[in-house]
């Protein structure tokens, strides 16, 4: 199983030096993929909880390839509704060819209200609107002369019965974001069910969960939250179920993290230490 980190792009600590250490650190580390977030307008629904600067993540990535040499590179998640869908085909195959073949991009619909209507996109059309762009994508990179995709995967986002049939019908694997094992469990079985009704191949499962070592856990633990022999459980829990990737997210919702990131790369170091 590959163990994966989300890298804050977003809040008052970060700037390209920063961003460069955490690539850095985290290749370091050994782990096996990089993922950054995605705002285009920093509205105020966004800007409480990802305040600026907030990087673009296609250009990011970009910058982060080339201060990085093996780690892979992605998306947690790319807001499909906000780009045109074959600009989003475009720069994930250019940006794959131009890193060698190291992007995986996730996809998700949106949630910031205010950042839609900035945009002048449907918030209540949202998850139509990514499964039409979706399957546009995946015909843009069919035309490999163009495109020259080299096979990007794309991680579908959600826990939703909608987001479970996108995973089914344009993921190669299933991204749901920061929740408990069992729910994980659940929700994966209910996947598994809808790949079978849809006739379809059953996506990889890749979650992100959070990751918070603590003295005393809180009594509704989520994955990847609590001792470190607690986290290190539930990522053989979710190996045991099959699990492809786990990318684990440092970020503990509050902006003023990102001023001090040495906390989270020591609880990447432990991980890293206990990983077999």
């Amino acid at each position: 199983m590959r163990l994966g980190v989300n890298v804050p792009n977003f809040g008052p600590g970060t700037d390209p030096g920063v961003l460069r250490r955490w690539a850095q650190t985290v290749e370091g580390l050994g782990f096996d993929l990089l993922m950054v977030s995605d705002h285009v307008v920093i509205t105020p629904d966004v800007a409480g909880p990802y305040p600026p600067p907030f990087y673009e993540p296609f250009t990011t990535l970009a910058w982060l390839a080339g201060s990085t040499t093996r780690i892979g590179l992605g998306t947690t998640v790319v807001i499909v509704p906000y780009r045109h869908p074959l600009l989003v085909a475009r720069m994930a195959a250019n940006l794959n060819d131009l890193s060698g073949g190291r992007l995986v991009l996730g996809v998700g619909v949106g949630w910031a209200r205010q950042e839609f209507e900035a945009l002048g996109a449907s918030y209540e059309r949202r998850g139509a609107v990514t499964d039409d762009h979706l399957a546009a994508i995946r015909a843009a990179w069919a035309d490999e002369r163009d495109y020259r995709s080299g096979g990007v995967p794309i991680w579908v986002g959600g826990g939703s019965s909608a987001a479970l049939r996108r995973a089914v019908r344009y993921g190669d694997a299933w991204h749901p974001l920061r929740n408990t094992v069992p729910w994980l469990r659940e929700r994966w079985s209910r996947l598994q069910e809808l790949a079978a009704e849809e006739g379809r191949p059953v996506p990889a499962l890749a979650p992100r969960i959070l990751l918070r070592i603590t003295g005393a856990p809180p009594a509704e633990r989520r994955a990847g939250e609590g001792t470190i022999d607690q986290v290190m459980a539930d990522l053989e829990e979710l190996r045991l179920l099959g699990a492809d990737t786990v990318v684990l997210d440092p970020f503990h919702e509050d902006p003023d993290e990102t001023l001090h990131p040495e906390a989270a790369w020591e609880m990447l170091a432990a991980v890293a230490a206990r990983r077999p």
